[in-house]
């Protein structure tokens, strides 16, 4: 039986990347849909001319919202498996296979692809390592589950969780939340290795002051969740 596999990429003013990105995923033969998040250069003009499936959200929802829409999108048009990829080319093609070859055998919900299993490609930097360890930390205290890169934004998850992140996603800053919330509702969460790279152009949406912003909002989003308890049941 195939599986039908879609790359949900959010993009916001990411003209100066999105044009190899594309190339890429064509090169690699992948079904991709990419949410234009409300940007202000020509990452819509530059989708379209390159024939890419682009949705086109009419104001900027975040990456929240605009991954959101992707999962929604890929629920309703029937994928079995949905891919987080980032717009920035920072998340190489190659590790597709590899990303849902755990969900295709049913060893897992969810998997992350983790930059620090292996060591090698782009680190990120310090500020943001220091994070990395922190959310790691907190999210193993809360669940007991060890997830060494809790903000890879390179992910993959089944039919089962696309259809609750269809429906409830957090809106700032997911991807810490989001996995505490899999595994609060009986998720299976692994990793694999991958290789990321630095990216090109444009700006990441984690910044200078924003970072303590980013801390303290996703600490208590995570515990909050946590507290929820049974309220949602198992899947």
């Amino acid at each position: 039986m195939s599986h039908k596999v879609l790359l949900i990429i959010p993009a916001f003013n990411e003209a100066d990347n999105i044009e190899a990105l594309i190339a890429n995923l064509h090169r690699h033969k992948l079904d991709a849909v990419i949410i234009n998040d409300g940007s202000t250069d020509n990452t819509a003009s530059i989708c379209r001319q390159l024939g890419a499936n682009i949705v086109n959200l009419p104001c900027n929802l975040g990456i929240g919202g605009a991954v959101q829409t992707g999962y929604k999108y890929a629920y309703e048009h029937g994928y079995d498996i949905a891919i987080q990829f980032d717009g920035d080319g920072q998340h190489p093609a190659e590790f597709v296979p590899a990303l849902i070859t755990p969900l295709l055998n049913d060893e897992a919900d969810m998997t992350i692809g983790s930059r620090y299993i292996k060591k090698e490609g782009f680190q990120s930097t310090f500020a943001r390592r220091m994070g990395i360890v922190y959310f790691s930390r907190l999210i193993r205290m809360i669940s007991g589950k060890t997830v060494t890169d809790p903000t890879s934004g390179f992910r993959a998850v089944n039919k089962k969780i696309m259809s609750i992140f269809a429906t409830q996603y957090p809106t700032d800053y997911p991807e810490p939340e989001s996995i505490v919330h899999v595994l609060r509702v009986g998720g299976r969460i692994t990793e694999i290795p991958v290789v990321m790279l630095e990216r090109v152009g444009g700006r990441s949406s984690i910044h200078s002051f924003r970072s303590v912003y980013y801390m303290i909002k996703v600490s208590l989003a995570i515990l909050i969740d946590a507290l929820r308890g049974s309220r949602i049941k198992s899947i």
